[in-house]
């Protein structure tokens, strides 16, 4: 009997633990200061030297790795796995000069951190270079607004329609 009550007890505490795990993630003071961007996962993701990973606000590329994300973009937009994933790599190869290896200053908007933990930031360079700013007007990246994240979204939503029209980056092709 003692023996079953204290296995619900241990099973309880862990279920408990296990359900406010995410909260104590989301706590975790957003970094401040400069930071090194050790290497760039995909044309919106990032991870800083000490592993922290960074979702650039504001934008969104294609996926380059497998991911439901991947799947739901392929259904939306009528294109196969493999062309989603080829023009995720050329938004990868856009950003991947202009951030691995360098120092970058964070801005937050209203919500610090996403559901997996993920830094949410707009990101400058050392020099004033706003980069999420680069990649949508270089026709890399489209217009993704989550509220409360709503600084810049006016502002991004006109650079993608510009490069579009333009057919720059990803929009080459439709030219």
């Amino acid at each position: 009997m003692a023996r079953s009550f204290f296995f619900i007890l241990i099973s309880l505490a862990l279920l408990i633990l296990l359900l406010v795990y995410p909260s104590w993630q989301a706590q975790k003071p957003p970094v401040t200061g400069l930071v090194r961007v050790e290497r760039v996962v995909d044309g919106d993701t990032i991870k800083l030297v000490g592993g922290e990973r960074v979702r650039l606000l504001g934008i969104d590329t294609p996926e380059l790795h497998e991911s439901a994300k991947l799947l739901r973009d392929a259904q939306r937009s009528g294109k196969d796995i493999k062309t989603i994933q080829k023009l995720g790599q050329r938004a990868k190869d856009f950003v991947n000069p202009l951030l691995a290896g360098k120092n970058i200053r964070l801005d937050f908007d209203i919500e610090k951190r996403d559901k997996y933990g993920r830094l949410l930031a707009y990101i400058y360079l050392e020099d004033g270079t706003f980069i999420n700013k680069v990649i949508i007007e270089n026709g890399y990246a489209v217009p993704l607004t989550i509220p409360p994240n709503i600084k810049h979204a006016d502002e991004f939503k006109e650079l993608y329609r510009t490069a579009r029209a333009k057919g720059l980056g990803l929009w080459a092709d439709e030219k």
